[in-house]
């Protein structure tokens, strides 16, 4: 069993950054292939960006690739996720989840786990 927690969500003006963590329980966060996503209101849940086992391997959705960076510590058993020049329809629910693997690719699909997840809202 793996807990997920994420934190760094809050209000920002358009153009800002904030920087996501998710803190995992647990002594094999290495063993799980990690990701973002978010729902805004009346939308779809969405796959911002997946990070690989060892963090070689990542996916960005096309709507924030340039902006957002994936990222992990294993030693710290943490994911992030910077995002930076925010933008309104960047506003959501941002969860993380993972997903327990064997080989170091990134995936969109299948998460075992997920976070509560934490509010980011950008205003114009």
């Amino acid at each position: 069993q793996v807990q997920l927690v994420e934190s760094g969500g809050g209000l920002v003006q358009a153009g800002g950054s904030l920087r996501l963590s998710c803190v995992a329980s647990g002594r094999t966060f290495s063993s799980y292939a990690m990701g973002w996503f978010r729902q805004a209101p009346g939308k779809e849940r969405e796959a911002v960006g997946a990070i690989s086992l060892t963090g070689r391997r990542t996916y960005y959705a096309d709507s924030v690739k340039g902006r957002f960076t994936i990222s992990r510590d294993n030693a710290k058993n943490t994911a992030y996720l910077q995002m930076n020049s925010l933008k309104p329809e960047d506003t959501a629910v941002y969860y993380c989840a993972a997903r327990r693997v064997a080989a170091d690719n990134y995936y969109l699909t299948r998460y075992d786990y997920w976070g509560q997840g934490t509010q980011v809202t950008v205003s114009s």
